[in-house]
């Protein structure tokens, strides 16, 4: 027997945790067929681990991944882990709760069972249902939650809709980029009947208005990288309203063989002047990310007085390749390496990154500048480059101006745009010529009182949306009250109040004239006075 009351039976690396290597010794001894993916997920163990400790094992192999110990080999380790094995589970506050909401648990499994598929690009790897009930009961035992509001800084997991089926009385912001996520969390929560709400965000170009000192707590299982890690983190402490009471949930996970990749992350948390309160090991679970033993801890993070300022100016910083994979981790090609064609244009700005060299003599502003205030001066013709992995924002940039004609530079063809051309019908008509998107914006009013309103709604996409869309009806029809013109806006469009039309997911934009109609319906069956 070695320190640690390890088996002496088979040989193990040195590099692993004992407790997981007892894990895995422990499900090889019953000699039943496993598979290699099968040891990572229920051991915790990064995958290059486990296969270390199979290399030194005498394995039978039947068809296909399957493996099993010799029955020699088998006896020996059953009896090396009788005489000696200490099972060591990690911390885990909540677990004892769980039989409590086997109900629970089954929901959120069909949820995710029929969520959109994880997109590798954006790092996307599915909670188990049982760690995403367990997140939401960590926050019923350990805060005070009744009248609380949580904000969600990314929800591939479905840490919204688990919070609201355990937590009813939690109003819930989800902050997201894939519109898919957001779609089908909004399409979730009217079925359940939960206080989830949604907003579009890349969150390198900042956190959405309504979202800014909005929650009591954050959740956040962000890309595991140092810069991933550090801007969703920014990003959740921006959107605390009480940064001394406030608290960040993050989830992280790194290899046993890469604490150097940990490290760097808990220096980011460290440089926004975070307080680790807490970190709750190998808490998360997951279907998939093998390479970190399909396990992350669970930081409960405290902000102090420097948290908000370093917050802010560090997200910029932050704001560069934040994934593992795909053309958002490799952010160097900008408009730098491209040869934008402007000589027909004639641009009034430029908006985005520019070679210096390129019509030096035309104002620039910054994508995040662009997307936060309307621009002050008058704008006929704007020139766009949007660099990879920031090609979602098209909308919202041609949204931010009421430019005639705006030239968008992307850094590659982009695919379909029948969904960002429906949601602009109402101002823009949509061309595209290889990587570049002609938006030419369309001049003649419409004839139609849903495109004028829709129009109107449109042309001042950083106001609220509810506010615009009251005072359309008010100038529409003379009779009506400013209260009731705000309540009709309510009724029809619940998901509008307080949010800019920048914020709003593009299923949202989509469905925007349909609600207008069904605003006038109710104009016209409202009492007079």
């Amino acid at each position: 027997m070695v320190d640690g009351g390890a088996p002496t039976g088979p040989p193990v690396a040195a590099d692993m945790e004992p407790r997981r290597i007892h894990a895995a010794l422990s499900l090889l001894a019953d000699r039943r067929w496993r598979t290699l993916g099968e040891l990572v997920r229920e051991t915790g163990a990064p995958r290059r681990s486990v296969e270390s400790l199979l290399a030194g094992l005498s394995l039978e192999h039947a068809g296909g991944d399957r493996f099993r110990l010799t029955p020699e080999q088998g006896a020996e380790i059953a009896e090396s882990l009788r005489t000696g094995y200490r099972p060591l589970d990690p911390a885990d506050p909540v677990g004892h709760l769980l039989p409590e909401y086997a109900a629970v648990v089954e929901r959120v499994a069909g949820l995710i069972e029929r969520a959109p598929r994880a997109r590798h690009v954006l790092d996307h790897v599915s909670a188990t249902p049982e760690t995403v009930v367990r997140r939401a009961l960590l926050l019923g035992a350990r805060f005070w939650l009744p009248g609380t509001r949580l904000l969600c800084v990314g929800d591939h997991d479905l840490t919204s809709l688990a919070v609201g089926l355990v937590h009813p009385g939690v109003q819930t912001t989800v902050v997201d980029v894939d519109e898919r996520i957001l779609a089908y969390i909004d399409e979730c929560a009217a079925e359940l009947g939960l206080d989830v709400r949604t907003r579009w965000a890349d969150l390198r170009l900042g956190l959405p208005a309504s979202a800014v000192e909005y929650a009591d707590l954050a959740v956040t299982d962000p890309p595991y990288t140092p810069e991933g890690a550090g801007l969703f983190v920014a990003r959740a402490v921006q959107g605390l309203r009480d940064q001394g009471q406030g608290r960040v949930l993050l989830a992280y996970g790194a290899s046993d063989r890469t604490p150097m990749l940990a490290l760097k992350v808990q220096q980011a948390l460290q440089d926004l002047n975070l307080v680790s309160e807490a970190v709750y090991p190998d808490f998360n679970a997951y279907f998939g990310a093998e390479a970190i033993g399909s396990r992350a801890d669970l930081y409960v993070l405290r902000p102090t007085g420097k948290s908000l300022p370093a917050a802010a100016a560090r997200a910029d910083r932050f704001a560069t390749a934040i994934y593992t994979q795909g053309p958002q981790a490799v952010e160097a090609r900008t408009a730098e390496g491209a040869s934008p064609d402007l000589a027909d244009l004639h641009p009034d700005v430029l908006v985005g990154d520019w070679p210096k060299q390129v019509l030096p003599q035309v104002p620039r502003v910054r994508l995040t500048t662009w997307l936060a205030k309307p621009y002050a001066a008058r704008v006929r013709h704007a020139a766009v480059a949007l660099p990879p992995g920031l090609e979602t924002a098209l909308v919202r940039v041609l949204l931010a101006t009421r430019a005639e004609h705006v030239r968008v530079f992307l850094s590659e063809a982009p695919g379909d745009l029948a969904d960002e051309a429906a949601s602009l019908a109402a101002v823009y008509e949509l061309t595209r010529q290889g990587s570049t998107v002609e938006a030419v914006r369309t001049l003649s009013a419409p004839a139609d009182q849903t495109q004028r309103i829709v129009r109107a709604i449109m042309d001042r996409a950083h106001g609220k949306v509810a506010n615009v869309w009251r005072d359309a009806l008010l100038d529409a029809h003379a009779g009506l009250t400013k209260r009731q013109a705000r309540a009709i806006v309510a009724d029809a469009a619940p998901w509008a109040r307080d949010v800019t039309l920048l914020e709003l997911p593009l299923h949202r934009l989509r469905d925007l004239p349909a609600a207008v109609r069904a605003s006038l319906d109710l104009v016209t069956a409202a009492p007079a006075g």
